[in-house]
């Protein structure tokens, strides 16, 4: 969740032990513990009522799929590069290269397309 690996647990407890001391740490430790369990406990709850409230029809709603990013990715991006896979890429149909007409021909003109 917050991607913090083992050097970085290290540097936080050596700042917490010197900041708040040996001996006021275990009691901070405590209430920060109890202070996760309380937000924790208010999330779920949060999430519990917000179910209730939407119905049945919304029973399998998971509250992550409300971030935009992750709407986005499952909703519009999700099997994209699989279409891709699976077609080969033509070299004789590239735009980027110029064609050039034969001499006295026309270039192609859409009346329409102004």
């Amino acid at each position: 969740m917050f991607n913090i690996g083992p050097l970085e647990i290290a540097v936080i407890a050596i700042v917490a032990i010197v900041v708040f001391g040996p001996d006021r740490l275990p009691e901070f430790a405590r209430t920060a513990a109890q202070l996760l369990r309380q937000v924790r406990g208010m999330v779920s709850k949060a999430q519990t009522d917000l179910r209730d409230e939407l119905g049945p029809e919304f029973a399998d709603l998971d509250v992550r799929d409300l971030n935009p990013r992750s709407f986005v990715r499952k909703h519009l991006l999700d099997g994209i590069d699989d279409d891709f896979d699976d077609k080969p890429v033509s070299n004789s149909t590239d735009m980027m290269t110029p064609q050039r007409l034969p001499a006295g021909a026309r270039a192609p003109f859409d009346p329409e397309a102004t």
